[in-house]
């Protein structure tokens, strides 16, 4: 009667979810028990309004929920066929409704349909007893209307198939008493209608029929043997008239169930009890066992919940004398957490696209569990930080969807495992795993090894020449990585750089096509691009720079002496030089870079090779003795350069060098000008003295002012003070006579240069100069002024312009009249001081 309320209950909460939306269609059919493999039950089509071929295309399944596949689904016709022979008493026993529950499951989109196949019963089980004879001793001192209980018959069938009455023999002691319990079970008793008389009549033979209401009907009897005793006027008495106990499933053999306990007033035999099962089924006496003497029930079989939730049994106690009292004895099966959930898979989607959207359906499956309660209930989970959500459907369906972005290249396939639990008290759970492939979509572009490249090419290369090789690697597979190479159109010094470089479109090698000068074409870039084979096609681009690397093809070329000059480089120097002195300095230059443009200087030819020499690094051609009286006034040098190149490339050179006396210019006649050089070179030197000494303190004082400005502002800039000549000097008439000698004016030009050779700053003082002009010339009224001393200063900017023309001038002049620079790559610093009328004193 439980697993009825069971049933029912069940019943009501498919009924609720029904109507919630939960199910969606419930589809219910009758099918009369017994029917034979292949009998048809029913056709769903109409039922769910579905065409003939969609049950097939939307993959349609019959998912029993029991344990036996008694269904199948043809889902080309639609049909729902027996699959296997069906006993109703051996599938649902005493429940009313035997509905074993299937569910058609559709997909794309998802769909269940619940099938409820209602089993109907057929009188096809006969009443039986227990017993073919049952023994019934009876004191005969029993007063009248004494009940005896009798044992029930049991038929599996159900409503009028089952029992409908019982008919007792005709006799003339004993009539039949028929009543239910609040259980509706039918009891008997066999009541005394008449005194027995054991001297009359020691025994009875009655026959017990039990007829069911099924057509044909059926019945079933029992021999029921009445044997007189003597007199016993004491019957047994249970201590309860009901015992109820509970039991856990899967309880060990010989597991105490309970006692039962009778007592009896009577004497000796006829208070000796012994204790039996009275009217209960053959099933309870394989599962229970009752100890006669003590009345212990113990476990003897294995219970299943999920089977049956409750037994219930009549214990009988038998005194010595023949009496007998009875109890009853219910045992409640308490569910214990014995079944682990059932995982199973519907649909696998696989392989799966990499490019699936989000909630694509990957698996479909469903949990089911045998217990009942929190035991049965399920809980349902994947393993963390997969790209797969696990969604809950109706039914226990649960279905596995996209939820992030798939990328074959990380994780080219998932093997998921789904663990179901349950929530008891000892929780069971089951895994199971399930391989799900990722195919492979375009979607990673080719990816160069390098993210610039450099190669290097010598000059005058060979066209055609292999530079290098760019390789890209594509994540992908077959079609989608297989990668081409191309050149991104464009320009590399100023021309397109397809005219320089060509690539292997399947190998990635670079191959210069015509041959490059270092002296045009330093370097230049070329962007590669790599395209995959995919359907759209990705491509990704790499610049490569291309570095030109130079050779010795280029000889060294003078600057100064000019190399090429149609017109001879003379440079003076006065023939009272000491050893040292710096005479000119030679530059040179060469198109080439690196070591090939190191210049190294040497003298190959002089007129006199031991007079000069020249410095290997640096080119400034010195002294390398004091000149004498025998010394030619013209000497020539050859100078060569060499760099340092493999091998070295050379150029030659010709310097001529001019002694003179004193400062004259070598432009003026210089006959007509030493009379006046003689007179004036007494007053000159001591003029040279002053103006060397001022110089020489004011330079002092620039430079302990720089050091100090330096250290307290920490400039990086360097200061130049400009050096000032004392201003006290005579003043010259401007008749153009010397006031103490009534000389001409002459005209002196001293360079003091800082040489570039040594870390050192020395002087060095130039021959005097004498302009060269014309007697007659209407300009040497300008050339002959009288010029203040000139004191150039950093605060001084307003005048800043006006006297870097006038050192421009005097350069100019300078080296216009000496035929070459006087002191080539040094910074000079140039001081006008009115010495004569129209004498020109410059330090550079």
């Amino acid at each position: 009667m439980d697993g009825t309320f069971r049933i029912r209950k069940g019943l009501y909460l498919l009924f609720f979810l029904s109507l919630s939306g939960v199910v969606c269609v419930s589809l219910r059919y009758s099918l009369p028990e017994e029917k034979k493999s292949g009998s048809l039950v029913a056709n769903v089509l109409k039922d769910l309004k579905l065409g003939p071929g969609e049950l097939s295309a939307r993959r349609a399944q019959l998912v029993s929920k029991s344990n036996k596949q008694y269904f199948q689904l043809d889902i080309r016709s639609g049909n729902v066929i027996v699959n296997d022979k069906i006993d109703r008493e051996a599938l649902c026993g005493k429940i009313d409704t035997c509905l074993p529950l299937s569910e058609i499951v559709l997909q794309n989109p998802l769909k269940i349909y619940n099938i409820e196949i209602q089993i109907e019963d057929i009188n096809d089980n006969s009443p039986a007893f227990s017993q073919t004879e049952l023994d019934l001793s009876i004191p005969e001192n029993v007063p009248t209307n004494t009940r005896f209980p009798l044992e029930s018959a049991q038929d599996t069938d159900l409503g009028e198939n089952s029992i409908q009455n019982y008919t007792l023999s005709p006799n003339g002691n004993f009539a039949l008493d028929i009543h239910s319990d609040e259980f509706e079970t039918k009891y008997l008793d066999l009541v005394l209608e008449k005194p027995l008389d054991r001297e009359k009549e020691g025994q009875f033979g009655l026959t017990l029929t039990a007829v069911d209401g099924g057509v044909p009907q059926r019945t079933g009897t029992v021999l029921i043997k009445v044997n007189v005793l003597d007199s016993n006027d004491n019957f047994p008495q249970f201590t309860q008239s009901q015992y109820k106990v509970k039991l856990k499933e899967n309880s060990p053999r010989g597991s105490v169930v309970s006692k039962v306990e009778a007592k009896d007033l009577d004497f000796g035999s006829n208070a000796h009890i012994t204790y039996s099962y009275h009217q209960v089924p053959e099933k309870i006496r394989h599962l229970f066992h009752l100890n006669e003497n003590t009345g212990e029930i113990t476990v003897l079989g294995l219970f299943d919940y999920e089977k049956e939730t409750s037994y219930y049994m009549n214990i009988k106690a038998t005194d010595g004398g023949g009496l007998s009292g009875h109890c009853k004895v219910l045992v409640e099966i308490e569910d214990e957490n014995d079944n682990a959930p059932e995982i199973s898979v519907i649909s696998i989607t696989s392989p799966l696209a990499e490019d699936s959207p989000l909630n694509t359906l990957a698996v479909l499956f469903s949990v089911t569990d045998q217990d009942s309660g929190d035991n049965g209930r399920t809980s349902c989970s994947v393993e963390m930080n997969l790209p797969f959500l696990l969604k809950t459907t109706v039914n226990n369906y649960y279905q596995l969807v996209t939820q992030s972005p798939l990328d074959r290249e990380k994780v080219p396939e998932y093997n998921i495992t789904i663990t179901a639990t349950d929530r008891g008290s000892h929780r069971l759970t089951s895994r199971r795993t399930i391989m799900v492939l990722i195919s492979d979509v375009n979607d990673n572009s080719p990816l160069f090894e390098k993210a610039k490249y450099e190669m290097q090419l010598w000059e005058n290369n060979i066209p055609g020449l292999l530079m290098g090789s760019v390789h890209a690697v594509d994540l992908d597979v077959e079609q989608n990585a297989q990668v081409t190479y191309s050149l991104v159109p464009g320009n590399g010094s100023g021309a397109p750089v397809a005219s320089y470089v060509s690539i292997n479109s399947e190998t990635g090698n670079l191959y210069v096509l015509r041959s490059l000068d270092y002296e045009q074409i330093k370097e230049f870039q070329v962007t590669v691009r790599a395209s995959d084979g995919g359907t759209p096609p990705l491509s990704s681009e790499v610049v490569i720079r291309v570095v030109v690397l130079d050779e010795n093809d280029n000889a060294p070329f003078f600057l100064y002496p000019l190399q090429n000059s149609t017109s001879p480089c003379n440079d003076l120097v006065p023939k009272s030089v000491e050893a040292g002195y710096l005479v000119a300095k030679v530059v040179a230059v060469d198109g080439d870079s690196g070591q090939n443009s190191w210049l190294s200087y040497e003298l190959v030819k002089a007129t006199d090779p031991g007079l000069f020499s020249i410095g290997a690094q640096n080119g400034e051609v010195k002294t390398r003795r004091p000149l004498t009286e025998r010394d030619t006034n013209k000497q020539k040098l050859i100078i060569l350069v060499r760099d340092n190149g493999h091998p070295p490339q050379t150029s030659t050179a010709m310097l001529n060098i001019l002694p003179v006396d004193g400062f004259s210019d070598p432009y003026l006649n210089i006959a007509s000008v030493s009379q006046e050089a003689s007179e004036e070179d007494g007053s000159l030197t001591m003029y040279l003295v002053i103006c060397l000494a001022a110089v020489s303190f004011v330079f002092l004082i620039c430079i302990i002012l720089f050091v100090v400005i330096k250290m307290h502002k920490k400039e990086s800039s360097f200061i130049t003070a400009l050096p000032q000549f004392p201003p006290a000097l005579p003043e010259i008439p401007e008749t153009g006579v010397d006031s103490q000698s009534g000389s001409l004016s002459r005209t002196y030009r001293y360079d003091v240069c800082l040489t570039g050779g040594s870390l050192s700053s020395e002087f060095r003082f130039l021959r005097p100069l004498i302009p060269v002009f014309s007697m007659g010339d209407p300009h040497t009224s300008e050339n002959h002024r009288i010029s203040s001393v000139s004191q150039d200063t950093p605060e001084q900017a307003e005048g800043q312009n006006q006297r870097e023309l006038a050192r421009g001038a005097v350069s100019e002049d300078s080296a216009a009249r000496s035929g070459g620079p006087g002191c080539a790559g040094n910074q000079a610093i140039t001081a006008n001081a009115n010495i004569g009328q129209n004498d020109w004193l410059s330090y550079q």
